[in-house]
């Protein structure tokens, strides 16, 4: 936890399909800002990080139609930005990996108080305050601290047997550090318990918990498209409408974006 009288500053990263992207992958970022602004940190920038087409998901869109989704969802907001950097990459790319990327970005981002180089410019540009005075912060393994958003089911899957590599999980933890969102039915907290690896950077681990219930999931989203139903308030009006446009997740659907 930072210390109550030093700042730390924060860019937020999720990673993830956002196949498609919803209100409640919006909502997580809001939460995890208000528990970390409750701690010592000032949280100036979230990302959201789309998956590679070959992360091999049944019923995946296409990168081009997630990021546009994600983009349409995040154009009045001012503080969310997209990274493309994953779609763009050959092949599907580790979560640390990603942390790698994005942390260097924003560093460099930040230190020319955002001004990044020409080639950075269509990549993800996080939003940090020109007011910023970096002798004002504390740092963590640098300047700014990235961290890795996620829900309680990505946490609950490092102990998934070949699914993460330990020396990657110890790098997220201790390099760059966690915000879980816990929703009724989870606990995070016995997850880190019985887990050795989770336990050893425990300090490193944010519980950030959503106490509207909310059983939202983009699976059941899906279900809903395919079945023709609507999905209004559960996706932003401009993602349905770029649904139905595209026809996605069925060859002939029809949203009704009335209610």
């Amino acid at each position: 936890m930072a210390s109550s009288t030093v700042r730390c500053p924060v860019v937020l990263l999720s990673c993830g399909s956002f196949n498609p992207v919803t209100f409640m992958h919006l909502r997580m970022f809001e939460i995890a800002k208000d528990h970390l602004q409750k701690t010592g940190y000032t949280v100036i920038g979230g990302i959201i990080c789309p998956v590679n087409d070959n992360y091999g998901k049944q019923d995946l869109q296409p990168a081009s139609h997630r990021n546009e989704m994600v983009r349409l969802s995040i154009k009045d907001n001012d503080w969310l930005r997209l990274s493309t950097w994953e779609t763009e990459q050959e092949s599907w790319t580790t979560t640390v990996k990603s942390l790698r990327h994005h942390h260097s970005l924003t560093e460099d981002i930040f230190k020319t108080k955002n001004k990044p180089p020409p080639e950075k410019k269509r990549k993800f540009i996080p939003d940090t305050p020109n007011s910023i005075d970096n002798n004002n912060y504390c740092h963590h393994k640098g300047k700014i601290q990235l961290m890795l958003l996620c829900g309680a089911d990505v946490l609950e899957s490092f102990a998934v047997p070949n699914l993460w590599a330990d020396e990657d999980i110890e790098e997220i933890v201790n390099d760059y550090g966690i915000v879980c969102i816990s929703r009724s039915g989870s606990n995070p907290e016995k997850f880190i318990y019985e887990s050795d690896v989770l336990s050893k950077y425990d300090n490193f681990i944010h519980i950030a918990r959503e106490w509207f219930g909310n059983e939202m999931s983009a699976t059941k989203i899906r279900r809903a498209l395919r079945r023709e139903q609507s999905v209004r308030y559960l996706l932003p009006d401009p993602v349905i409408d770029y649904i139905k446009k595209n026809k996605l997740y069925s060859s002939d659907l029809i949203i009704s974006t009335k209610s």
